[in-house]
C-alpha cells in the first residue's frame, strides 16, 4: 500500500478546506476499502491523487482564504517635478499608496482580482499640518504619506466613477522603481558645476589647489549632513 499516495491526498483534501478529522476518517476508510479488496495499489483503484482529491471534496467547501494571495505590492520614488504626476498615473492602474517609507519610497499595493483606480495630491507642510487632514476629509482625502516637507493624500475613484472606478485587465508591474526628471537631473548638474566653479575660485584666488578642493568638499558635505539629518527624522516618524 503506497503511504505517500494516502499522505498527498490527505495534503490536498486539507488545502481544499476539508476538515482535518472529516480527512483522517477519509483515509482511513480507503485504506481498508484497499485491504478488504487485496491490496491493490491506490492510483489504479482510485487513479491519480489530484483528481481523486477533487472528487472527495464535499459540495460548498471552499479553500482557505491566504492573506495577501491576491494583492501585489511595489515600492518607487520619484522627484518633486513628477511624483503627483505618476502618482495619478499609477493610481489609475489600480495602485493604492500605504505610506511613504525612510527612503521616501511610495509603498504601493493592488488587488490583483478588483483593482480600482485611485487618485493623489500633494500638501507643502513647512508650517505643520494642523487642520489639514481635517479640511481635506470632507471630500474623501485620506493621508497616506509624509515626507520632510511633503504630505500626499488618496482617495478612491470608486466614488465618483461608481463601476466604471472598477479595472478590468490592469498593466503589469512597471519595469523599474526610480522616475527622475530632466529637471531633476538638470538641477544636481547645476548645483554640481557651482561647487567645482566655486572650489576652482577659490584654489586660484588662494595659489592653492587642496583649498580649492577642501572649499568644494566642505560645500558639498554640508548638504549631505543636512540631508543625513532630515533623513534621520523621517526615520524617526515613520517608526513612531
Amino acid at each position: 500500500m503506497s503511504v505517500s499516495y494516502f499522505a498527498d491526498l490527505a495534503e490536498r483534501l486539507r488545502a481544499q478546506g476539508v476538515p482535518a478529522d472529516r480527512v483522517a476518517a477519509t483515509v482511513a476508510d480507503l485504506q481498508a476499502h484497499l485491504e478488504e479488496s487485496g491490496g491493490a495499489a491506490p492510483e489504479a483503484e482510485f487513479g491519480p491523487a489530484e483528481e481523486f482529491a477533487h472528487e472527495l471534496v464535499p459540495a460548498g467547501t471552499q479553500a482557505p482564504e491566504v492573506p495577501g494571495a491576491h494583492i501585489e505590492t511595489w515600492r518607487w520614488t520619484a522627484d518633486t517635478y513628477v511624483d503627483e504626476e505618476l502618482l495619478n498615473r499609477f493610481g489609475d492602474e489600480g495602485w493604492e499608496v500605504e505610506r511613504v517609507d525612510a527612503l521616501g519610497r511610495f509603498v504601493s499595493h493592488r488587488d490583483l482580482e478588483r483593482p480600482q483606480r485611485w487618485e493623489y495630491r500633494r500638501e507643502l507642510v513647512t508650517r505643520g499640518r494642523e487642520g489639514l487632514d481635517e479640511r481635506l476629509a470632507p471630500d474623501g482625502w485620506e493621508a497616506c504619506g509624509n515626507w520632510i516637507v511633503y504630505a500626499w493624500f488618496k482617495r478612491p475613484l470608486a466614488a465618483s466613477l461608481g463601476p466604471d472606478a472598477e479595472i478590468s485587465a490592469p498593466p503589469e508591474v512597471p519595469g523599474r522603481w526610480r522616475f527622475f526628471s530632466r529637471r531633476f537631473y538638470v538641477l544636481v548638474a547645476v548645483a554640481a558645476s557651482v561647487v567645482v566653479l566655486a572650489g576652482v575660485a577659490v584654489a586660484v584666488d588662494d595659489g592653492r589647489a587642496h583649498t580649492g578642493f577642501g572649499f568644494a568638499a566642505g560645500i558639498l558635505t554640508g548638504p549631505l549632513g543636512l540631508f543625513a539629518g532630515l533623513w534621520a527624522l523621517q526615520v524617526w516618524r515613520s517608526r513612531r
